[in-house]
């Protein structure tokens, strides 16, 4: 068994992770990529996925498997190293417990692996009001949103999430959800974002107003991020308030039955989702977004806003993009990190 790039790809995950606030992703994997090169239980329960990209997110899909034991109680052992359920990370003590775990739940690990992640970042809701200020400075309609790789739609209810920012904020005060340090830079325009319809489009499509769909989502947030994992809680109980239409289907078929609206600005929009769609996908929704754009007008406004990752000469950024019709130039309106805030305006 070749397991080379399995393993590379497990410790460039953890290297990430680390560099982006989670040291216990960072030994956790690079303990499962030890575990892997001496043929131990994580090199059987992930046969099979050797070759996998790293676009595929294999070591997110089992470390969420992972934390969802921990979550919903399957694994109490785990609880006490757990930050988001009350423990403490100590890599040392947690290992040979989480050997154990994967031991006793190898099927139902072996299961996760084949569901894409579900991120469900709602600090990327900073990119998208952001950018809608922008276009509706443009427009002045009310929105009419439409997101792909939607997973649970929370980022579908970003105009009901407080923003705050050096010097100010946007947002209702009363929101469960406040995204500190939101955005730097030459800020959005102060404006009212008035969302009149919400569709989410996935192929699996969680509902988080059920408990199971709760800790679904939970168990992708990594651990011992105790800012995103009150964020998450916190938008959750926003949905269970604001609904929002989520439909089970591909993002190609989805934007090709999209429609415009007289009166209206018709919104797509999706965040890190490009890399996990397929090259046929991606053909389809460009030829659905050049078809709506054709048939843009001044009354019926098109916009497809976008947060994914893009190489340059000073190596991968992941910026917000936005192309409005009629018109349709592309503007880079800002970068951020992949789970969002700050957002740095251009």
């Amino acid at each position: 068994m070749n397991t080379g790039h399995l393993v590379h790809t497990l410790r460039s995950q953890g290297k990430f992770c680390g560099g982006s606030g989670s040291p216990m992703y960072d030994e956790l994997l690079e303990l499962v990529a030890k575990d892997v090169e001496a043929g131990g239980v994580f090199a059987t329960i992930l046969s099979g996925h050797e070759d996998d990209s790293a676009g595929q997110a294999v070591p997110l899909r089992l470390l969420g498997g992972l934390h969802r034991l921990a979550l919903d109680g399957r694994a109490p052992t785990l609880r006490r190293f757990y930050p988001s359920t009350g423990g403490s990370w100590d890599a040392d003590a947690a290992w040979p417990e989480i050997l154990q775990t994967a031991t006793r739940h190898f099927d139902s690990l072996q299961a996760t692996l084949g569901q894409p992640p579900q991120t469900n970042e709602v600090g990327r809701s900073a990119v998208l009001i952001g950018a809608l200020l922008f276009l509706v400075r443009q427009f002045d309609l009310p929105v009419r949103l439409f997101e792909i790789g939607t997973s649970a739609g929370l980022n579908l209810r970003a105009d009901r999430y407080r923003y705050a920012y050096p010097g100010g904020q946007w947002g209702p005060t009363d929101s469960p959800v406040t995204i500190d340090d939101a955005w730097r830079g030459e800020l959005p325009p102060d404006g009212t974002v008035h969302v009149v319809e919400r569709h989410g489009y996935d192929i699996a499509p969680i509902d988080v107003t059920g408990a199971d769909g709760e800790m679904a989502v939970l168990s992708y947030v990594w651990p011992d991020q105790s800012a995103r994992l009150e964020r998450l809680r916190g938008a959750i109980a926003v949905a269970r308030d604001v609904p929002a239409r989520l439909h089970r289907t591909r993002a190609a078929e989805a934007v090709a039955g999209m429609t415009l609206a007289e009166g209206a600005l018709t919104v797509l929009w999706h965040s890190i989702t490009w890399q996990y769609l397929p090259d046929d996908e991606r053909d389809g929704i460009r030829s659905a977004v050049e078809a709506l754009a054709a048939q843009a007008d001044g009354s019926s406004p098109f916009a497809h806003l976008s947060l994914e990752p893009a190489r340059d000469g000073d190596g991968l950024k992941f910026l917000a993009r936005a192309r409005a019709w009629p018109g349709g130039e592309l503007q880079v309106l800002g970068d951020c990190h992949p789970h969002g805030p700050p957002v740095n305006w251009l």
